[in-house]
């Protein structure tokens, strides 16, 4: 079953299980997951899903789009290079990924 570790700017790490073809957001709201706002409900409408993927996670993924790039200069916290947008991540079936949720979303 894919896993998402999802751990907070203090270092506290929630481990869920995820349902392949939802989001990384979708999966955090849908459990509570301190640290993922999304208010535009995953319409790609605002980045209050941002998240930091750990490095060696990074490289599975699909590249963001263009839109997602530019999404993630309106970021509170200053985007990284390992920077994505959590509804733009599609759960796969041997997902287990690692990322991290900045300070503050708003």
């Amino acid at each position: 079953m894919p896993t998402i570790h999802y751990t907070d700017h203090e270092g506290t790490t929630l481990d869920i299980n995820a349902n392949q073809g939802d989001s990384v957001m979708e999966t955090a709201v849908r459990n509570g997951v301190p640290g993922i706002v999304a208010e535009c409900g995953g319409s790609l409408s605002c980045a209050t899903c941002h998240v930091f993927v750990r490095e060696e996670d990074a490289e599975s993924l699909p590249e963001m789009s263009e839109m997602e790039d530019e999404m993630l200069y309106g970021t509170t916290v200053d985007r990284e290079d390992c920077s994505r947008l959590s509804c733009q991540i599609k759960v796969t079936e041997d997902m287990d990924l690692h990322v991290t949720t900045p300070e503050t979303q708003v």
